[in-house]
């Protein structure tokens, strides 16, 4: 079965599917960027969430104004923005989102969900040399993306629904961890009980489907 008309139904992500589930991950991140700057605030530099708001911000205006053809050109247009952003986890947004870019140019199914992210979440691993345990996005980067590669879900919205949900758990597991990456490693136990702010958005970006 493929996706028609928003792309919303169907078994397969379609661009115009891609481009709601971006618009909507742009909106939780604006509307929630305090809360990932005080995270930031309290475990790293304190400007991670006007950074990645702000990225978002251009990814918006990108995303509004291209062909909705197949999945990979929206993610790519996030990815542009991302990369033109400050901090440390711009590039690696923009790494993850760009990999997702270089995806099919058609309608993706279950499986080339999975290996999409596949691709991504790995390439962001090796550029940041993060494991699942560092207190990083790959936290939620890595659960998420194990549930779509492993996904038996008929639909693309079934799979990334799983995903949501590893996702969230994997960024709640970061409260009790001493960071191995960032600027919050250098404050040992005084981040421990902070979640990471790039895990947590992480985690939004997979819940933001669900309302697509």
């Amino acid at each position: 079965m493929t996706d028609k008309g928003n792309g919303t139904n169907g078994a397969e992500l379609t661009g115009a599917g891609a481009k709601m589930w971006l618009l909507a991950f742009v909106d939780r991140v604006v509307a929630g960027a305090d809360e990932l700057t005080e995270l930031d605030r309290e475990a790293g530099d304190g400007d991670f969430g006007w950074n990645i708001s702000s990225a978002l911000k251009r990814g918006r205006e990108g995303l509004e104004g291209i062909d909705e053809a197949h999945p990979a050109q929206a993610f790519q247009t996030v990815a542009d923005a991302f990369l033109a952003s400050g901090g440390t986890s711009g590039p690696l947004f923009g790494l993850w989102f760009g990999r997702l870019g270089a995806g099919p140019t058609a309608p993706w199914g279950v499986p080339e969900l999975g290996a999409a992210f596949g691709t991504a979440t790995e390439a962001v691993r090796r550029l940041g040399k993060a494991e699942v345990g560092h207190k990083t996005m790959v936290d939620a980067m890595v659960p998420a993306t194990e549930v779509l590669t492993d996904a038996t879900a008929r639909t693309w919205r079934e799979a990334v629904s799983e995903a949501a949900r590893a996702a969230r758990a994997g960024a709640e597991s970061t409260g009790g961890m001493v960071a191995h990456r960032g600027r919050a490693s250098y404050l040992g136990e005084r981040a421990k009980d902070v979640l990471d702010p790039g895990a947590v958005a992480v985690a939004w970006f997979f819940e933001s489907a669900e309302g697509v």
